[in-house]
Formats: structure tokens, sequence, C-alpha cells
């Protein structure tokens, strides 16, 4: 909540991938589980939880950005991402592409801020860094742009949770689920 009301945005899509190509296959949830999940810790918040890159098709970042700026002119975008994320921005396919194609937040994560401040991606974006108290402003910035957000530090990590309870996907219904912006079945 504290990065939607520091970018001003109306509404978030959080996009549960069908598969992250920097992570193993094994032992990942089934997609309807993991967005399930992704519903359940958005509950209340106007965050959308969406598998929509099964629907278009996309496996990388980059073409699920491309895709959905061509699918919805109408709208103005900006990428979300944590610090963790930062870290190995540069291993992202067409990194420099998806940062010239929208404006980029990066949210503070415990642990992994000094990392990604020294992260080769960053070497090439710390000059289009914009100061955080301009966030709010981040539709009329010349791309590429980038924004690091600071917020009082939320310590849950996905990793950890996993580790706690490697069951933790047995917790959420196997019902079918519908996308909440494509309005498709998700299995």
């Amino acid at each position: 909540m504290a990065a939607i009301r520091a970018l001003d945005l109306d509404e978030v899509w959080w996009l549960v991938s069908p598969g992250n190509p920097l992570k193993p296959v094994a032992g990942m949830a089934p997609l309807a589980i993991r967005l399930a999940s992704a519903r359940a810790m958005a509950r209340g918040a106007p965050i959308r939880a969406t598998a929509i890159e099964t629907r278009l098709g996309t496996r990388y970042t980059i073409d699920t950005i491309s895709t959905l700026i061509a699918r919805y002119p109408r709208r103005r975008f900006v990428w979300l991402m944590g610090a963790d994320n930062l870290q190995q921005f540069d291993r992202w396919r067409d990194w420099r592409g998806i940062a010239r194609k929208l404006p980029i937040a990066v949210i503070a994560r415990p642990g992994y801020d000094s990392a990604a401040r020294r992260a080769p991606a960053m070497s090439w974006l710390r000059r289009f860094v914009r100061p955080a108290g301009q966030a709010s402003d981040w539709t009329g910035w010349r791309l590429p742009a980038l924004v690091q957000l600071r917020f009082r530090p939320d310590p849950s990590s996905a990793t950890a949770q996993r580790r706690r309870d490697p069951d933790w996907y047995a917790h959420f219904p196997t019902k079918a689920l519908r996308d909440s912006l494509t309005r498709r079945p998700v299995t």
C-alpha cells in the first residue's frame, strides 16, 4: 500500500508468472495455487493478482510489458520490483529495453538494498534515478527512469515462508479460478 500511495497509483496488477526463467521449475506450486495465494495476500488492497502472462503467451518481462502497453494504450504503467530483483536485473532478457519502455520503482527489501545499489544494472541505471520525493510524478518522466522507494521494511519473504511450511500450497483450495483481468479460467 505504501508504494501505491507514494506513486499515486489507481491499482497494481500483480503478475503471477507461469514460470520465472531464472528460477527452477522443481518445487514450484501450480499457477492456480500461486494466484490464489497472491489474491489472499492482496485482499482489501487495490491490487489485482493476475496470471495474464498465460493468456498473452509471454515468458519474459520485456515481452509482457510490450504486449500490455499495446493492448492497453490508455493505461500508464510503472514497473514495481523489489530490491532483490534489482540485484539480478542484468540477467533479465533485454533489461535495458524494459527501462526504456516504462518507469521502474524499486521497493527496498531488508537485506538486499546494499547489494542492489552495487548491482551491475545499477551502473547503467544510476544516472536515471529520480528522487523519491518525485515518485508521484512518474507519468511525466522521460525514460529511462527509476525511483527507489523506502518504507518501513516488510520482513516477509516468500522463500522463508516456503522453508517454514513446505506444504504451504495445500492450504489453498484447488477450485477453478478466473483471472481478474482476462476473466479466463486459470488452471
